[in-house]
C-alpha cells in the first residue's frame, strides 16, 4: 500500500558560517528528521539539498533550500511542482521571534510575521494556505536588531534543551504525516514539558 508522499521543508541559511544559528532551526529540524526516518542519499534539487525515506510506508522528502533564507520559495515551488505534491502535503518549518523559545506551534495558515524565508514562500506559492511547523526562537534582548538576534548562535543554554525541541517538532511533523493536521496541533502546540 503506497500513500501520496509528503515535503517536508526546513528554512535556514546555506554555509557553516550560519549552520548552528537561531535561523537555522528548520534545518536542523530536517536533519534530525533524517536522522529519526532513516533517510538515506542526498542530492540537489530545486535549489535545495533532499534526502528521502519511509515514515509508516509514507514516503517522505526532506528538504533544505539552499538558495539564502529571502529566496526560500524557490525551492519550495520548485519541489512542490516537480513531485507533484498537494499543498495538504506540505509543511514548512521554520524559526519564529514572536514565539518563546522551547515553543512549537503548527498552523494550517497565516500570514509570514515578518519571517522573510516564509514571505518569499507565501508569494511564489500564490497562497498562504499550506501547513508551517513554527519553531519558537524568542525576542532578542534589550535593543539588539532581529536581523542580528536570528544570525546568533543558541545560548549554551538554550543549545542543552535543543535536542529536546527538535525530537518534540519532529514527533510533530511526523503526528501531521500519519493523523493529520488538526491531530498534530492539538497534541504538540506548546512549550516542551
Amino acid at each position: 500500500m503506497t500513500h501520496d508522499p509528503y515535503l517536508i521543508i526546513g528554512l535556514g541559511n546555506p554555509g557553516r558560517e550560519y549552520k548552528d544559528t537561531r535561523h537555522n532551526i528548520g534545518f536542523m529540524l530536517i536533519d534530525h528528521l533524517a536522522g529519526r526516518i532513516g533517510a538515506r542519499g542526498m542530492k540537489v534539487q530545486s535549489k535545495a539539498i533532499i534526502t528521502s525515506g519511509l515514515f509508516e510506508e509514507h514516503k517522505l522528502i526532506l528538504a533544505k533550500p539552499q538558495t539564502y533564507m529571502n529566496l526560500s520559495g524557490q525551492s519550495v515551488q520548485g519541489l512542490l511542482h516537480f513531485y507533484k505534491i498537494p499543498l495538504e502535503n506540505l509543511i514548512v518549518a521554520h524559526d519564529d521571534l514572536d514565539i518563546p523559545f522551547g515553543v512549537i506551534r503548527i498552523r494550517p495558515t497565516g500570514g509570514p510575521g515578518g519571517q522573510r524565508g516564509m514571505a518569499n514562500t507565501i508569494e511564489l506559492l500564490g497562497t498562504k494556505d499550506f501547513p508551517r511547523l513554527r519553531l519558537g526562537i524568542g525576542r532578542p534582548p534589550g535593543r539588539m536588531e532581529p536581523k542580528d538576534y536570528v544570525l546568533q548562535n543558541f545560548s549554551k543554554d538554550e543549545q542543552k534543551i535543543l535536542p529536546e525541541i527538535l525530537t518534540r517538532a519532529s514527533d510533530a511533523a511526523l503526528e501531521f504525516v500519519l493523523r493529520g493536521l488538526n491531530a498534530a496541533m492539538n497534541k504538540f502546540n506548546g512549550a516542551v514539558e
